[in-house]
């Protein structure tokens, strides 16, 4: 068995005339820009600047397990309250971080502090935020979890944890578009 029968999809790209090879690069053009254009328009509709998100961690068991995917808005006429789960990014730390509000300061010119706790610590998340930094305020918030799906954020976390597993999953989805003649 050679190495084109095991890769049968080289062949068919050979025998493509140039119309179909552009026609099938315009096609995965479109398929990229498409998914492009609905999570520029989930931001604009949710108002967060990630408005899906994969819980990477076991700290929010037993409220969210690792792989769970997060549905997220961050309306900021919204005010934020204990109890709730938001997702925030800390300065120096490039992953957002899903934890649940434990305490709120509201000052009377409207100035809100809040302090988050993953379900599953045992500390407050003080020791994560960056140095000095002993409350988060709303600018760090990039969105409030409002609805998940169990489990879906595994493939997301398998493509972080194995770089050649999301290479070769790109790579094949990328052929199957090209070769794919409907």
């Amino acid at each position: 068995m050679s190495l084109l029968d095991t890769f049968g999809f080289f062949d068919d790209v050979r025998r493509m005339n140039k119309r179909q090879l552009y026609y099938q690069i315009l096609n995965f053009g479109m398929i990229v820009s498409s998914a492009l254009m609905i999570w520029k328009g989930l931001m604009v509709l949710t108002g967060s600047e990630s408005p899906i998100v994969v819980v990477l961690s076991g700290s929010m068991e037993p409220a969210f397990y690792r792989g769970d995917l997060l549905f997220l808005t961050n309306y900021q006429e919204d005010p934020i309250r204990v109890g709730e789960i938001v997702v925030f990014k800390v300065e120096g730390r490039e992953i957002p971080i899903v934890h649940r509000v434990i305490r709120v300061h509201e000052k009377a010119n409207g100035d809100l502090k809040f302090l988050t706790k993953g379900d599953n610590n045992q500390v407050d998340d003080r020791g994560l935020y960056a140095p000095g930094q002993l409350w988060l305020e709303k600018k760090d918030v990039v969105g409030r979890a409002k609805g998940f799906v169990p489990y879906v954020g595994m493939v997301t976390i398998l493509m972080n944890d194995y770089p050649k597993f999301k290479y070769l999953t790109l790579a094949l989805l990328g052929a199957f578009v090209l070769v794919h003649r409907e």
